[in-house]
């Protein structure tokens, strides 16, 4: 079964076809529709190496992303292949540190032609991008951004997910508030910290410095340094985590010396991944809207890839979040 005919049993042409299943935008919505529901009825398989030798394009996607073993990431990623999946792809997963280049590994790769597109979650301020110089490599950014670089991505509103939280805390009375930021090297814990201080500041009870702590987006830095905050006189009421999964550990934390949440101690948490509306945590966290950002991230990617004429300027998508209240945030306890 090929293309040709699909074209035969739909009357139109195989080139139309051919844009149609790589997800080429110039196909209308209602042809498109048409020939994957043809293709599926056919059970039409496409020649992956005959496409490359005549495309020049191999189909397959390279998606790097930071820590794998952060739920947040395959959340994301799943979406990303479905999504991917959908419009022909397949997608090579490269699992890289925070504070590793963006480039080792994935260089060789990228500029060796074995992609024709890639998604980064994992980009850290300042990095070079792979690819993006004497020979460009269609590109997108989910969930992080690189200021220098003329490249779409794909963000949710963390300054204003900083402000949220902020802006409840001080409301249910809390004044001795801490943080425990992610790596300072990226955006999404840049731009979550500017928010948050912002917030307190108008609200007049800016951020006491002893009460601020750097670590990774982990369990591990979530726990230790909850129980390093924990162990200061007078301690915090409040805890702003950079991330859920650091949320975890804080809470972890807390409960390991007795310190009841929230009644003592209130924890909120940033993404909402699906674990942080387990019974176990009920954690109050703001929401970013990973379905809508997978999907916006894999469209302007397949826009990229399929473009035949001149590229449009880089494009940003910013998507609005909101806090979840749950069980981890409450008023102040009285002094």
């Amino acid at each position: 079964m090929t293309s040709k005919d699909i074209a035969q049993r739909l009357k139109i042409s195989q080139s139309t076809v051919s844009r149609a299943l790589r997800g080429d935008p110039r196909v209308s919505p209602a042809t498109t529709a048409r020939v994957l529901e043809a293709a599926r009825q056919m059970n039409y398989t496409p020649n992956l190496a005959a496409r490359s030798l005549i495309t020049r394009r191999t189909g397959t996607v390279g998606v790097v992303v930071s820590d794998i073993t952060n739920p947040f990431y395959p959340e994301l990623l799943d979406i990303l292949h479905n999504e991917l999946a959908l419009a022909g792809y397949r997608t090579i997963l490269f699992n890289e540190r925070t504070d590793a280049s963006v480039e080792q590994h994935v260089g060789d790769l990228v500029n060796g032609a074995a992609v024709d597109g890639i998604v980064y979650v994992s980009a850290i301020l300042g990095a070079p991008l792979p690819g993006h110089g004497a020979r460009d490599i269609p590109a997108v950014l989910v969930n992080r951004y690189i200021d220098s670089a003329r490249v779409d991505f794909v963000v949710a509103d963390n300054r204003r997910g900083g402000r949220l939280v902020a802006e409840a805390m001080v409301e249910l009375g809390h004044r001795r508030i801490a943080i425990i930021t992610g790596p300072e090297n990226t955006t999404t814990s840049r731009d979550r910290e500017r928010g948050f201080r912002e917030q307190l500041e108008a609200a007049g009870s800016p951020l006491d410095e002893t009460l601020r702590r750097v670590g990774q987006f982990t369990h591990a830095s979530g726990y230790q340094w909850c129980l390093d905050l924990l162990a200061a006189e007078p301690r915090p009421t409040a805890v702003f985590a950079a991330n859920d999964v650091i949320a975890f550990g804080a809470l972890d934390a807390a409960r390991r010396v007795g310190i009841r949440v929230p009644a003592e101690l209130s924890i909120v948490g940033f993404d909402d991944i699906d674990m942080a509306g387990w019974e176990g945590f009920n954690l109050t966290t703001v929401r970013q809207p990973l379905a809508e950002m997978g999907r916006a991230a894999a469209k302007l990617l397949i826009d990229r890839i399929v473009s035949e004429g001149e590229a449009p300027p880089p494009r940003r998508r910013v998507f609005p979040v909101g806090l979840v209240r749950r069980d981890t945030l409450a008023a102040a306890p009285l002094s």
